[in-house]
């Protein structure tokens, strides 16, 4: 995946997001000048830098023509061009959530694997010269991974914080998964769609995270039935007992979701109406967005009237906070709490 060459130091390209507070330089020239450049830095096959911004700066202000680079290939278009931009303008096609959650990662790995290369050579440094390489605004990499996370994602268009592009991540890795169970991974390609179309990352994390909560509570569940089973085998002719399916486990058609992300859905959607004017949202939704919430909003109300009479609720009360919560004005500050119905009843949408 990578090489180690001569490079001559005006040919390395450094984009806009590599320029940041650069810290103390001229310490670090000293230290380059003292001991040499003990890892050197990253950069792609066209020669735009990747990593080592600060060493960069040092050695040009060494006046060295040639440093030795580490060429990193295997990078992708997207991010070369990205790194390589010499104005923040010229990225004029905002990223999608998606989008930039993918580019995080690539460039997460990247700073990881130079992390890396950088403890290994100061190891055997009396000084540790590269481990101050972060820096100014980036703080230096206290391990392998150490500050990777914060600098990918602060060179990432949009402001996401990496906490964000976590989640993302963690919702694209179960969706990509091929041990986890389909109807899991389909909920995740759902939930990867939600915030590609602009939907809240949290709540689908967290959809995320109980239906595989769940499924691992099954799946314990299973094995302790069959090590009973196996032991029940072993103790003599006769003391076994016949395995029954544990009360946990259940069993789902194709496609079907687990109770918990329902249960995580409609809590994240209390009182959602309160917080939106419908004159505001007929101005601003293209005609596409539109479609796709009365598509969601019609079956919701279809598939309420299935549910609605297998319920021992009060079908009086929930028809009630429906038609109430139909004419309410958006919420000012705490009104949103006063209108909402407990997330264990629908709304009559």
């Amino acid at each position: 995946m990578g090489i180690e060459l001569e490079r001559t130091v005006d040919s390395i390209q450094v984009g806009t997001r590599h320029r940041t507070d650069l810290g103390d330089i001229d310490a670090l020239a000293a230290s380059i000048r003292e001991h040499g450049l003990l890892q050197p830095i990253t950069v792609t096959i066209d020669g735009v830098l990747v990593c080592g911004r600060r060493r960069l700066a040092a050695i040009r202000q060494l006046g060295w023509r040639t440093v030795s680079v580490w060429v990193r290939s295997g990078i992708s278009d997207r991010l070369g061009h990205l790194l390589a931009e010499q104005d923040e303008n010229l990225h004029r096609k905002p990223l999608t959530q998606l989008e930039a959650a993918a580019l995080y990662r690539e460039l997460k790995q990247l700073m990881a694997e130079d992390a890396e290369r950088r403890q290994v050579a100061s190891r055997f440094s009396a000084d540790h010269q590269p481990s101050t390489d972060g820096g100014g605004n980036f703080p230096p990499p206290s391990g392998p991974v150490g500050k990777a996370r914060e600098q990918a994602a602060a060179m990432i268009p949009g402001g996401t914080s990496y906490k964000t592009m976590e989640k993302i991540g963690h919702v694209q890795h179960v969706a990509d998964d091929p041990d986890a169970p389909e109807a899991l991974r389909e909920l995740a390609t759902t939930e990867l769609a939600r915030i590609e179309a602009g939907g809240p990352v949290d709540p689908a994390y967290q959809r995320i995270r109980a239906a595989a909560a769940e499924v691992e509570q099954a799946r314990q569940a299973e094995l302790h039935a069959l090590a009973e089973e196996a032991v029940a085998r072993v103790t003599g002719p006769g003391r076994g007992t016949k395995r029954k399916t544990p009360a946990t486990e259940t069993v789902r058609a194709p496609g079907r979701w687990p109770v918990a992300a329902f249960v995580q859905t409609w809590t994240s959607l209390a009182g959602w109406w309160t917080h939106y004017a419908p004159d505001e949202l007929a101005a601003e939704l293209t005609d596409d967005q539109a479609r796709v919430f009365l598509t969601v909003v019609d079956g919701t109300v279809a598939f309420a009237d299935r549910l609605r009479p297998l319920l021992t609720i009060d079908p009086a009360e929930v028809g009630e906070a429906g038609d109430d919560a139909a004419g309410e004005e958006p919420a000012q500050h705490g009104a949103a709490e006063e209108g909402a119905v407990p997330p264990r009843h629908l709304r009559a949408l």
